[in-house]
């Protein structure tokens, strides 16, 4: 009875025709190439900042008046020190980027593992005299994808893209299995 109300959220429906687009995976690719471009400028600021700061350098070393050493000061050493200072900032906001998409890994596995525990106790005796039956990998639990006749793994490839999966309950009839996942059904 736990089971049938611990479903997954449904996504809306799309219009017959329509192609079927993952959001997840939409969006990591956003936040890859959004790290990919961060590390990048920071990769390349940083060093001209050092180089507009040796250039600097360079011209007030070798300058004897100085009036013409405020302009290198100010051109290569301050400009320099500016794009050192926008390289590291963009360095640290690839990181967060970084940051953000391992946490939503985790926060996947974490969903993963609650999909586990929820399979675990929908099959537990009401009494607790037995011990329950384990599932050791989270993509081994058997899911049903939406109001469908074919039972599937969790990490199956032709329902990963869905939302709209439920654990099975047990009560299910007439079910088939997937030819490409084969799941293991207790």
């Amino acid at each position: 009875m736990m089971a049938s109300t611990m479903a997954i959220p449904r996504r809306p429906q799309q219009a017959a025709g329509t192609q079927v687009v993952n959001p997840a995976a939409v969006r990591d690719q956003r936040y890859r190439t959004l790290q990919f471009v961060l590390f990048t400028a920071g990769a390349v600021l940083m060093p001209l900042g050092i180089v507009a700061i040796l250039i600097g350098w360079y011209g007030v070393a070798h300058s004897h008046y100085a009036y013409d050493q405020t302009s290198y000061m100010i051109s290569g050493g301050l400009l320099g020190l500016g794009l050192v200072f926008l390289g590291g900032f963009l360095y640290f906001g690839a990181w967060l980027a970084k940051v953000a998409n391992e946490q939503r890994e985790s926060a996947r596995q974490l969903a993963d593992t609650m999909l586990v525990l929820a399979d675990l106790v929908s099959r537990s005796p009401r009494s607790g005299a037995a011990e329950p039956t384990a599932v050791a990998d989270p993509g081994a639990v058997p899911v049903l994808a939406g109001t469908g006749s074919t039972v599937h793994r969790r990490d199956c490839a032709l329902i990963a893209h869905r939302d709209d999966l439920h654990v099975l309950t047990g009560r299910e009839v007439d079910l088939g299995t997937c030819r490409v996942c084969r799941p293991y059904l207790i």
